[in-house]
């Protein structure tokens, strides 16, 4: 949850990282805090342990996106076990929290997955990541989070793009107000990030700030890189940070 002390300071920015120059950039751009990540092409997965243990240097918390694969969140035995072992890297690392979710194949979040990934994270903050969004009943899932005991939900509101989902956004954000932070998420920019501050209860953002850059011909040829790659971009960090501290929307 967002703390009072957190509060007065403003609202807050959390950047999702997928490499080492990425997370020098966010915390360089002034970010809040990070989403730590691999493959944000793919939505995000899980960061490795090195890459954890690198982060837990950076001089803001640090919350690992718990995700195994790509593709939807209804997983096996063996994935709950690794999910499990991943958390547990986590908390060896020293981070902060992390980002955690789980669905059924009926459409609703997994309870009984969710609470064995809770018990791994003993200590950690909890933030309930995008699984929200494929579920049946959103706002059934969103109780079930302040339930469980997590601190912030990450959604675009079902929706593809934030902006498009603001309307369920801005309802989750009156349902959970004072108990879970609702943290829009999915194509939030300096540009749009007015609509979501505009919201009453919204107090975090997420986003990933990044710019396209341009593929090395021989590395796009011989398919280890896209033809644009993204990066984390400092400048873009910065400009979404001035629009929250300096409240121009």
């Amino acid at each position: 949850m967002v703390t009072s002390r957190e509060k007065a300071a403003g609202p807050l920015l959390e950047i999702c990282v997928d490499d080492v120059a990425g997370l020098d950039a966010a915390v360089a751009g002034g970010a809040d805090r990070i989403e730590l990540c691999s493959a944000l092409g793919s939505g995000g997965l899980t960061p490795s342990r090195g890459f954890m243990a690198i982060a837990a240097n950076a001089p803001i918390p640090v919350h690992p996106l718990i995700r195994p694969r790509a593709g939807g969140f209804t997983y096996g035995e063996a994935e709950v076990a690794l999910m499990e072992a991943d958390i547990l890297a986590a908390r060896e690392a020293g981070l902060a929290g992390v980002v955690i979710g789980a669905t059924t194949a009926a459409g609703v979040l997994d309870i009984g997955v969710i609470r064995r990934l809770i018990n791994a994270s003993q200590g950690l903050d909890l933030t309930l990541h995008r699984a929200i969004d494929v579920v049946e009943d959103i706002d059934a899932a969103l109780d079930l989070a302040i339930e469980l005991g997590f601190s912030r939900v990450l959604t675009s509101g079902g929706e593809r793009h934030a902006e498009e989902g603001i309307d369920v956004i801005a309802r989750l954000a009156k349902r959970g107000s004072g108990r879970i932070s609702i943290m829009p998420g999915g194509g939030v920019r300096p540009e749009n990030a007015g609509r979501f501050l505009a919201i009453a209860e919204v107090r975090e953002l997420h986003a990933s700030c990044s710019r396209a850059g341009v593929g090395e011909p021989r590395l796009t040829e011989l398919g280890f890189s896209t033809e644009t790659p993204r990066h984390t971009d400092a400048d873009i960090v910065r400009r979404l940070k001035a629009q929250l501290r300096l409240g121009l929307y």
